[in-house]
């Protein structure tokens, strides 16, 4: 999935201000996950709702609102990411 199919199926609940696939820096492939921003907070509520665990191009996806990272001092990064194959959404005030 590119971040235009991203763009399309979440522009059925809304209009939707960007949207990003993560791609690995090494190897050039989706990590597997990605991040829509809606213009509208009840638009994305629906998006959400509606295309959690909803199947996409053969693949259940998850789809929930984005949370900032903790700053952890742990070395190598941390955080956790959404290997399933989903995504999330930001609110453009967040950004």
């Amino acid at each position: 999935m590119g971040e235009e199919d991203l763009r399309e199926i979440f522009e059925e609940y809304g209009e939707v201000a960007s949207s990003k696939i993560i791609m690995d820096k090494f190897t050039g492939r989706s990590k597997g996950f990605g991040f829509v921003e809606m213009e509208d907070d009840s638009e994305a509520n629906k998006a959400i709702e509606e295309l959690n665990n909803a199947e996409v191009a053969g693949r259940n996806i998850k789809v929930n609102e984005s949370k900032p990272r903790e700053n952890n001092n742990r070395g190598g990064g941390g955080g956790s990411y959404n290997r399933g194959g989903g995504g999330g959404y930001g609110r453009r005030d967040r950004y």
